[in-house]
């Protein structure tokens, strides 16, 4: 499975606010230039965050965009699907009665493909922006030998 463009940029975006937490609202092109994106495409992710409330805007001088909740609260899975990106490794369509091959059946790898799928979700669940910023996924899930 492979995380697109709008998933990585906003998780990206979202890392970048989520280390001035507390600081006054930050301005889309101050993210923009810091992480080298495009301006108009954070627009276009960062509407999207707003609509599903993992943001919050402030117009005017000063203006700009704040975590709508503590970053430990807000989990990476969240922020992915926001920007509408399904989370998803077989071809097949989440609620088909048939599978992705041109008789309808389901491919002999699809179960591995579906379950991969779900514990990228699981995983990307168990992670919080304050995780990311605070850099504590370096040792998680290694095994003492």
């Amino acid at each position: 499975m492979r995380l697109s463009t709008k998933g990585r940029y906003a998780v990206m975006a979202m890392a970048d606010l989520a280390r001035r937490e507390g600081d006054k609202a930050v301005a889309l092109a101050e993210i923009a230039q810091r992480q080298e994106i495009s301006l108009s495409y954070l627009e276009q992710l960062f509407a999207r965050l707003r609509r599903q409330g993992l943001v919050v805007s402030a117009r005017g001088p000063g203006g700009g965009y704040r975590l709508a909740r503590l970053a430990s609260e807000t989990n990476i899975a969240e922020i992915v699907l926001a920007v509408d990106e399904p989370l998803r490794a077989t071809r097949c369509t989440k609620d088909a009665r048939k599978g992705c091959m041109l008789s309808g059946e389901k491919c002999l790898t699809h179960d591995l493909w579906e379950e991969m799928g779900r514990q990228i979700h699981t995983y990307l669940e168990s992670v919080s922006l304050a995780d990311v910023v605070q850099g504590r996924l370096a040792d998680r899930g290694t095994v003492a030998a």
